[in-house]
């Protein structure tokens, strides 16, 4: 094989390349709309007296495994009564 040569498993085409980076560009902008949305959902509940910061706590909840979520909150519990927090 020439130095020169391009294996065929390394050749790239301007159009496929092209797509790909379109595709990745398309996505990221609908990431930005969709945030954008998030902002807005949130800025509603506020104006209707909602406390935004507990509700993106409730929404990191509702993602974990309830099992988890019960571990963390007992070994968070028997911290507080060692501390005398309770």
């Amino acid at each position: 094989m020439d130095v020169t040569e391009t294996p065929d498993s390394y050749k790239v085409t301007a159009g496929e390349l092209r797509q790909f980076i379109e595709r990745f560009e398309r996505l990221d902008q609908e990431k930005k709309d969709i945030a954008e949305q998030q902002k807005e959902v949130m800025a509603e509940a506020k104006a209707r007296g909602y406390d935004t910061k507990v509700m993106r706590k409730v929404i990191a909840l509702r993602k974990r495994d309830k099992d988890d979520i019960a571990e963390e909150e007992a070994v968070l519990e028997m911290y507080k009564e060692a501390l005398g927090m309770t």
